[in-house]
């Protein structure tokens, strides 16, 4: 379903504009995801991090929204919304099959170490665990990358870097947080 967009096709930084399908995408997985990866919990957490920018919570409609909000800004800090995005070659860790990010959100293999359930959620998907297959996963299943990284958000806001130096929280806005939702 083509939806319009206004208030989320903000700017990001000097990374342009999300493009519609990927817009669209969010909306649809979170229509379809799991309550669990969006309702209350005692970690510090992307709900944590951003609810100076997004809060309060409202519920949970609202908290997908949120959710979707922080993913649409993370994929342009990470790879302007390239779903193929490959090694960070700024990043001098990012010299093993673990520890190289892919995709749109740039999320590596070493990530599945936040919590048996992200190790899941690939077996599911992939049916193996190992950190190529976590690579090839999340550049051409859009579904796992999306859920794989908002997951992963409710268990760290250390893994990525424009969110554990709040590099994002500028660019978020609640305008785009409120069309999410009415989406939703």
């Amino acid at each position: 379903m083509s939806r319009t967009f206004v208030a989320c096709k903000n700017k990001v930084k000097n990374r342009g504009r999300a493009p519609d399908a990927f817009l669209d995408e969010l909306v649809e997985w979170a229509r379809g995801a799991p309550d669990e990866i969006f309702t209350v919990n005692a970690t510090f957490d992307i709900y944590s991090s951003v609810a100076a920018q997004l809060g309060p919570w409202r519920g949970l409609k609202h908290r997908k929204a949120a959710m979707l909000e922080v993913l649409r800004v993370l994929g342009g800090f990470e790879s302007s919304w390239d779903w193929l995005a490959d090694i960070d070659t700024n990043n001098p860790t990012s010299n093993t099959p673990c520890t190289a990010e892919a995709g749109i959100f740039q999320c590596s293999g070493n990530s599945m170490g936040f919590d048996a359930s992200l190790k899941a959620l690939l077996m599911e998907a992939a049916g193996k665990t190992d950190c190529p297959t976590f690579r090839t996963e999340t550049k051409n299943n859009h579904r796992f990358a999306i859920e794989y990284c908002a997951r992963l958000l409710r268990f760290t806001v250390k893994h990525h870097g424009p969110i554990k130096r709040r590099e994002i929280n500028e660019w978020l806005r609640k305008d785009a947080l409120a069309e999410f939702e009415s989406f939703l």
